[in-house]
């Protein structure tokens, strides 16, 4: 029986990993179906909800969103989240032309 709830906390560990990659997969799609700019967004998005669940959850349950020190992870991935929103709301015009 601990065992079953040992793999169930085993799997709640990649829930954070999960969400963001799940907005990254529907902003990718977005960009596939000729929606770049609304799929840019999403994508900057994800990296900014990384960024948020790295800051509120704890260590032992980040998962596969830890990658360096708290600070690093929570400045990168906010600060490459905030880029990408800001080149996609400030490009003009369709892509190549």
């Amino acid at each position: 029986m601990s065992d079953r709830f040992g793999a169930r906390s085993r799997l709640s560990v990649h829930v954070p990993f999960g969400l963001v990659l799940l907005v990254v997969l529907i902003g990718l799609l977005l960009i596939s179906l000729g929606h770049w700019r609304r799929g840019s967004m999403l994508l900057g998005g994800a990296l900014l909800l990384g960024a948020a669940l790295r800051a509120v959850v704890p260590q032992e349950r980040i998962g596969l969103l830890a990658i360096r020190s708290r600070t690093v992870d929570i400045l990168l991935y906010g600060g490459f989240g905030l880029v990408i929103i800001a080149v996609a709301v400030t490009i003009r015009g369709w892509l190549f032309g």
